[in-house]
């Protein structure tokens, strides 16, 4: 017989940013457990709202199968004497068991016959395991810090305050986080603030929402996004609903009404992400933006209950919000009152670190190695450096200290206002670009400049002083920083080789750092690292990213190349038999030297190493254009059709003759062969 059973903790408010961590957490644990403890079920839906979690058990066992245990004893031979009487090794087995000799059975094995005892053991009633299953989950919820709640022992994210237990329309006894078990929940805070009794556990749901309770986090997440959408589309406008912002909204509210407000037009001409930050971080709020993704002078917010004068509701948010808006716009006037350059000063006094100097000496070397970049990809070298002198200028601003997420952004905007040229204003911004993983590039070329040299300056400095990221620390967020140089070079399109830029960034420092030759080793390393994590992040195997790494490619746009070669590659049917050819190959060169010299074709014993020699002599004319301006893929794939003659010579051919001279040629004719599939990869490493 299989049950429905719902378990619900009713809690004070939880925490939003948790909550359906805690939802989804609860509901695999206990799924696990139930799996564990041999309890089948059906589907579980779980629940969350900020006073509640909850799970819904369909199809669940009443009780345990029961289970046969087998406990082996020693060998039939050895369990009894001659005269049929059990053995001393047999009475201690016996005795151990608590069972006598009518008890045992004998099993056939490989090894002859032996006695075992089986007993047979009743499962478990569902209702005396489930309370201890639900405690243990409880207690292995990603929780960081745990409180007790009055003179209760047990601990919980919040103040444990009612307790739900029900099969069916009965109530399992149980008591969890200290709590006895019952039918009774609550509904809304304000709505529906009395207890309710749940007359069966599948009423849950429908019980609730009468009492203005949505339990459901997705339903209730549903409901909000249409709700606000609803309201942005009557002003033509379109809602700003980040994926955390609204799981934190719908985490703080029960019952979500939408409402939409205003705020006055004047404050339009503030930086709107300044405006969007603080409606966002401070008050929860959706901003809306038009077609053109300008912030418009309204906001909606999430009420919690459904007002019979929204109005005041509205009123209320609009008082709150102006005086946020207020200090936003008080700081960007504040800001303008001197130019950008006018902080300069101010970043001589504040420490980029200890043995690398300030924010102002930091700020120098950008510029200097923006300039130098800009050269090396035919950008304007005197704009980069003013950049670059200006580009940690905003952090110095009242609107930067107010809000740290506008660095760069900020300087966008003062630049604009001062009339500095447009690039310029622009690369401030995307200084700072890409900010995470498949953020987006910057786009204009002093803006790369000014990205890669703030990076790699970073890079160098921290590597030179020997303070590179351990484990999981990373203060610097140097890994972040080293894909953030290899997507800019390789998105676009900047054939520039990393020694080349690491060299620029290791001078730039002067007489700082003391072991450059280690500093550029050990960045180089690390960057090259970098391949492997950002490319498994694309879905590309570990193999085909080893295949190129063991060629060691000057620039990160090369790398790319030769990577997307060896993708396409080994999607050709010859790719396999191709890969364990290099390898074969790779693997006889490595125990045999092989001298200078050309190969003799007099010395050809058969028509299969004459083929082959001619095809590699064929291939290589082909390929050379080709690799020259790193055309990897259509060379690469030439190189494919190497495989029937390949396949010829080795089953036809014996390398090794005993003849050192035709031994010597043939060895001639493999490194050929392996040095030009070693000019793109080296396919020897794929797996198949």
């Amino acid at each position: 017989m299989s049950h429905t059973v719902l378990f619900e903790l009713g809690c004070e408010e939880l925490p939003p940013k948790t909550l359906k961590i805690l939802r989804d957490a609860l509901q695999q644990e206990v799924t696990a457990r139930l799996q564990a403890a041999g309890l089948t079920h059906g589907r579980i839906e779980a629940y969350a709202a900020p006073r509640r979690l909850a799970l819904l058990i369909h199809n669940l066992a009443s009780r345990q199968a029961d289970r046969v245990d087998e406990k082996r004893g020693p060998a039939a031979v050895a369990g009894f004497d001659a005269e049929g009487k059990p053995t001393k090794a047999l009475e201690g087995f016996m005795r151990g068991a608590g069972i006598t000799v009518d008890q045992l059975s004998r099993i056939d094995t490989p090894k002859g016959e032996w006695l075992v005892y089986r007993q047979t053991i009743a499962g478990q009633a569902m209702t005396t395991l489930l309370p201890e299953i639900l405690q243990e989950a409880l207690n292995a919820l990603p929780i960081a810090k745990r409180m007790r709640s009055a003179a209760s022992r047990t601990e919980f994210v919040r103040p444990v305050q009612w307790v739900v237990l029900m099969q069916e329309d009965e109530v399992i006894p149980a008591t969890i986080q200290d709590l006895p078990s019952g039918n009774q929940t609550r509904g809304h805070r304000f709505h529906a603030p009395e207890q309710i009794t749940l007359a069966h556990a599948r009423d849950y749901v429908s019980t609730l929402e009468k009492a203005y309770v949505l339990a459901d986090f997705d339903a209730r997440q549903s409901r909000i996004v249409h709700q606000t959408e609803q309201l942005a589309d009557a002003i033509h406008a379109r809602a700003l609903m980040p994926a955390a912002l609204l799981d934190e909204v719908t985490a703080l509210v029960e019952w979500p009404v939408a409402l939409r407000a205003r705020f006055e037009p004047r404050f339009l001409h503030v930086p709107q992400e300044a405006l969007i930050s603080t409606m966002q971080d401070n008050q929860k709020y959706f901003c809306l933006v038009n077609a053109e993704g300008k912030l418009q002078p309204y906001f909606i917010t999430i009420s919690n209950i459904e007002s019979q004068d929204p109005e005041q509701i509205i009123a209320g948010n609009e008082k709150v919000v102006r005086p946020r808006l207020t200090d936003a716009e008080f700081f960007f006037k504040q800001d303008q009152k001197q130019p950008l350059a006018a902080r300069q000063a101010r970043l001589e006094n504040q420490v980029f670190q200890a043995q690398l100097g300030t924010l102002w000496d930091k700020s120098q070397r950008i510029a200097n190695l923006a300039a130098e970049i800009a050269t090396l990809i035919q950008s304007d070298a005197a704009l980069a450096r003013d950049a670059g002198l200006l580009a940690k200028c905003d952090l110095a601003t009242e609107m930067v200290g107010e809000f740290p997420e506008l660095q760069g952004i900020a300087g966008s905007y003062y630049a604009r206002a001062e009339n500095k040229p447009e690039e310029l204003a622009t690369a401030l911004r995307e200084q700072y670009l890409p900010r995470f993983s498949g953020d987006e590039l910057p786009k204009t070329k002093t803006g790369m400049a000014l990205a890669l040299a703030d990076r790699l300056d970073t890079l160098v400095g921290i590597f030179g002083i020997n303070q590179p990221p351990t484990g999981s620390k990373d203060p610097f967020s140097l890994r972040r920083a080293a894909i953030g140089i290899l997507r800019i070079l390789i998105e676009n399109h900047l054939a520039i080789p990393l020694d080349e830029l690491l060299a620029l960034a290791i001078t730039g420092y002067g007489t700082t750092l003391k072991n450059t030759e280690k500093t550029l080793q050990d960045t180089r390393e690390f960057l090259q690292g970098r391949y492997r994590a950002m490319y498994e992040d694309q879905g590309i195997a570990v193999d085909t990213i080893q295949a190129v790494q063991a060629l060691n490619p000057a620039s990160p746009l090369d790398f790319d190349r030769r990577l997307k070669a060896v993708q396409h590659f080994r999607e050709l049917p010859e790719a396999s038999a191709l890969a364990a050819a290099n390898k074969r190959v790779g693997n006889i060169l490595a125990k045999e030297s092989v001298s200078e010299g050309e190969l003799n074709p007099a010395l050809f014993e058969g028509e299969e190493e004459r083929a082959l020699a001619e095809k590699l002599t064929t291939l290589q004319a082909q390929a050379a254009p080709l690799l020259a301006n790193q055309q990897y893929t259509p060379a690469l794939t030439a190189m494919a059709s190497l495989r029937e003659p390949i396949d010829l010579f080795f089953n036809r051919v014996m390398v090794m003759a005993d003849d050192p001279v035709v031994r010597e040629n043939r060895l001639r004719l493999l490194n050929r062969l392996r040095t030009l599939f070693l000019s793109v990869a080296d396919i020897g490493l794929l797996q198949g």
